[in-house]
Parts: C-alpha cells; sequence; structure tokens
C-alpha cells in the first residue's frame, strides 16, 4: 500500500482536515497520510492571516503526534519559490518511485486546470478528491483531460470546520476548543497567532 499525501496551507490544520483526509486514505486502501504544509502556498502569496511556514508545519506534528497513521513531511519548507505540487511530486516521485497520490478537495477540481503545470501533473501524481454527501459539479466544465478525475471521487464526511472560522474566533477572543486538536489550539494561544482578524 502507497501513501495518500495532503498538502495545503494548514492554517491552521483542524479536526476536519484530519477526519476527511482518513476517511479517503481508509476508501482508498492507503497505508497513511502525509501531510505536506505549504511554505509559500501559490494561491495565498503575503496572505496577512498566513501564520508562518515553520508555525504551520509544528502545528501540523502537533495534531498528529499521538497517531502513527499521519506522517508530517518539511520538504516544501525546505526549498525556496512558491511550493508548487508539481514541484513536490517530482521529488516525492524520485523517492516513492511511482505515481504519488494526491489528495485535494472536490471543491477545488474546477481549479485544478489552472495550476502550476496542470497538464504536466497528471503525468505524475494521480489526484484523489474528496466530496462532501451529496456534492455534485458539472464535467463537462472540465478540460477532457480531468474529466477522468470522476473515477477519483471519495466521499467524506460533512465537517462544517474552517481554518477561516478558526481564524477569526481567535481573533475574537473566543473559543477554538473541539475544532482544533487540543495541542494545536494550545500552541495557537501560547504563540499568540491569528490576534487580528484574518480575511478568508
Amino acid at each position: 500500500m502507497a501513501s495518500l499525501y495532503f498538502g495545503g496551507s494548514f492554517n491552521p490544520i483542524h479536526h476536519g482536515h484530519l477526519i476527511c483526509s482518513r476517511a479517503a486514505a481508509e476508501a482508498i486502501g492507503a497505508e497513511n497520510v502525509v501531510l505536506i504544509p505549504s511554505a509559500q502556498p501559490p494561491h495565498k502569496a503575503n496572505a496577512a492571516s498566513m501564520a508562518s511556514a515553520n508555525d504551520r508545519l509544528r502545528m501540523c506534528q502537533l495534531a498528529t503526534a499521538d497517531d502513527a497513521f499521519f506522517k508530517v513531511d518539511s520538504l516544501e519548507l525546505e526549498r525556496a519559490g512558491p511550493s508548487y505540487t508539481f514541484d513536490t511530486a517530482r521529488i516525492l516521485r524520485k523517492t516513492d518511485g511511482q505515481k504519488i497520490r494526491w489528495l485535494v478537495g472536490a471543491d477545488m477540481l474546477l481549479d485544478l486546470p489552472n495550476w502550476h503545470r496542470a497538464e504536466d501533473l497528471l503525468d505524475v501524481i494521480e489526484f484523489v478528491a474528496m466530496a462532501r454527501p451529496g456534492w455534485n459539479m458539472d464535467w463537462s466544465l472540465m478540460p477532457a483531460r480531468f474529466q477522468k478525475l470522476r473515477d477519483n471521487l471519495v466521499t467524506t464526511p460533512a465537517i462544517g470546520i474552517t481554518s477561516t472560522e478558526i481564524r477569526l474566533r481567535v481573533s475574537q477572543k473566543r473559543s477554538i476548543h473541539y475544532l482544533t486538536p487540543q495541542s494545536v489550539a494550545g500552541y495557537i494561544e501560547q504563540q499568540r497567532l491569528y490576534q487580528s482578524a484574518s480575511a478568508p
């Protein structure tokens, strides 16, 4: 069994990330989930609400410290420039030796053809898309090569937690208990992250 890689800003990581990625991994028979926090997310460049890459990496490590099913890989923090998935996948391919299974939210599929070197990505990555129960989209809007991804959908639980909500609650001095692991909530408080109101 191979790993299922899950990249993202994780700003911060929360229970929705963990529950849904585990469900997706179990659905496809993956050995584990490898979280890859972005150093410089291309679509969120210079976002005022973005915690540092090291803080986001540390929160991923804290969130999964007691669960061997999850691994955390810092490889995107180890290179300069935007954290393009294509570059990450090429590095992983050299060590993994096979096509990389990469997890995305189904709501990101329509934007996928706009990703950096999107056509080339399909040659090195097998995308797995997490879809909430009842989710649907018009596949005719997708370029032909991307329409095959409809076969890679997995239904995951509908978890109504977002990183945006967590950041907003922190800025309003409201509790984030039960939205993210307690270790992450403690780290956010200790490091005084997300103190000012944040944009989505």
